[in-house]
């Protein structure tokens, strides 16, 4: 069984896919910590009320790699193998990146490289007032350049005539959360290979 660790200041609505997930036995992990840097971020309650450890870490005062550390400590703390970003608005130090790189992976809701840089209905926003018929999402590992680390898996999200933020936001989550699943059994089983800053996926499925 894998050990996660989540960063988010979001809802979480990823995370509740990974949680049910695990009480389904449809995913052999463990969600030991969830992570945040926003007191009242609804991923800490959502954490709370499914018996698992929440965390904030209160950011002020403190360098991007001194915060980062604390997040770290408690990562390392708990056992945790691998890190899931879910709406994390906090760009990672250098020092993390390092650290964790190839076991930290970040979800974006668009097609990257489009549209990035952007979080949350701002894409969605984004992607509506550019004539998109098509968007979607990517997983990608974390790096120093935001939502540029190596793609691990992306899914199509068609778009329709009467589209809205609304409307396509939970289209999209649906998306991020298969792909999120998959990865997760994937880096599990040992069948993600960073080759010359690349993700590559052996048998994938």
């Amino acid at each position: 069984m894998i050990k996660l660790g989540v960063l988010g200041s979001t809802s979480g609505t990823d995370l509740q896919a990974i949680i049910d997930a695990t009480k389904n036995k449809k995913l052999d992990a463990e969600v030991a910590v969830v992570i945040s840097n926003k007191e009242n971020a609804y991923i800490l309650e959502r954490a709370s009320k499914q018996g698992i450890l929440s965390v904030f870490i209160n950011p002020k005062g403190k360098t991007r790699e001194e915060f980062d550390r604390e997040v770290d400590a408690e990562l390392e703390k708990h056992g945790v193998e691998l890190v899931l970003l879910i709406g994390y608005m906090k760009i990672i130090s250098g020092w993390f990146v390092k650290k964790w790189y190839g076991k930290a992976m970040n979800i974006h809701p668009s097609l990257l490289p489009a549209f990035g840089g952007a979080m949350d209905k701002d894409v969605h926003q984004a992607v509506l007032d550019f004539g998109c018929k098509v968007t979607g999402c990517t997983l990608h590992f974390v790096t120093e350049e935001v939502d540029s680390g190596p793609i691990i898996a992306q899914k199509c999200v068609p778009i329709s005539e009467d589209e809205t933020v609304e409307t396509l936001k939970p289209k999209v989550q649906a998306a991020e959360q298969e792909i999120i699943l998959k990865a997760i059994n994937w880096f599990a089983d040992g069948r993600i290979k960073l080759d010359d800053g690349r993700a590559k996926i052996l048998g994938k499925s």
